[in-house]
């Protein structure tokens, strides 16, 4: 298993102990598995390709109110909850690019990928929930940090099958910009591509669709899609073919408890 996986599941295994007090005092139910994302094979990539990633968390973050699931580098622990508002840390993982993902990026070289940590806070307007998320990763190349800012609402398809969407918008900062869209002069002599300095800013929006469909009393299935528009520097990057990028995710977990 890759080094950074194996850091994020034991940063994930700290923050449920942390939070454990919100379990129950018996047993620890846990969801593993594994999903499957389709993606741009960059941000800005008008090609796609499909990734896998284990899973190990705290299982049912709903009933519980403990973890959330909003993204591969959105794994949201609520530790903090007081009329309405809540609050905790996140991890996750960030994919890298490597310049032979496409012919656009050949002389850029490679951009690590790493553990995200970081923490949220949202707050609770009846079926409106506006948060803010903060994804700085500590793993791999220094590529910097991300805020998002959006709302989530829930609603329900079935009475046991709950959809949660989201709309936001991502601001990235210079390290995270330099890493991504910008091209320094020498990998502008090396690929080609004009030079450009991307600058810290608001670099897309979004809106995303999430759900866990129970198939059985353990067994689960998650799905997921996203459309994401960049915008600003990174809409300009000559890196970027496209603005537009969608994603996809399907997963499979199995629940258990463990004895404390």
């Amino acid at each position: 298993m890759n080094s950074n996986f194996s850091i994020l599941l034991s940063i994930s295994a700290i923050l449920t102990i942390a939070a454990a007090p919100s379990v129950s005092a018996q047993s620890l139910d846990l969801q593993v598995g594994g999903a499957a994302v389709i993606a741009p094979k960059y941000e800005g990539s008008k090609e796609y390709e499909v990734r896998g990633f284990p899973i190990i968390a705290p299982a049912s973050g709903e009933s519980s109110g403990f973890v959330q699931f909003r993204g591969i580098d959105d794994l949201r622990f609520r530790v903090f909850e007081h009329s309405g508002f809540e609050a905790g840390p996140l991890a996750g993982y960030r994919f890298g690019r490597d310049e032979d993902d496409a012919a656009r990026l050949a002389g850029l070289g490679d951009v690590d990928g790493g553990v995200v940590v970081g923490g949220y806070a949202a707050y609770n307007f009846g079926s409106l929930k506006p948060f803010l998320s903060y994804h700085h990763q500590v793993t791999g190349d220094d590529a910097g940090a991300v805020l998002r800012a959006g709302a989530e609402t829930r609603f329900s398809l079935t009475p046991s099958i709950m959809v949660t969407a989201v709309a936001g918008a991502s601001y990235a900062d210079d390290d995270y910009m330099q890493s991504y869209f910008s091209v320094t002069a020498a990998q502008a002599f090396a690929s080609g591509l004009s030079a450009f300095d991307a600058d810290g800013g608001f670099k897309d929006v979004y809106l995303s669709l999430g759900t866990d469909i129970p198939l059985s009393e353990l067994w689960s299935m998650k799905l997921g899609v996203k459309y994401t528009h960049l915008i600003g520097d990174a809409s300009d990057s000559p890196i970027v073919e496209t603005d537009s990028q969608l994603s996809g995710l399907l997963g499979f977990t199995y629940r258990f408890g463990v004895a404390r």
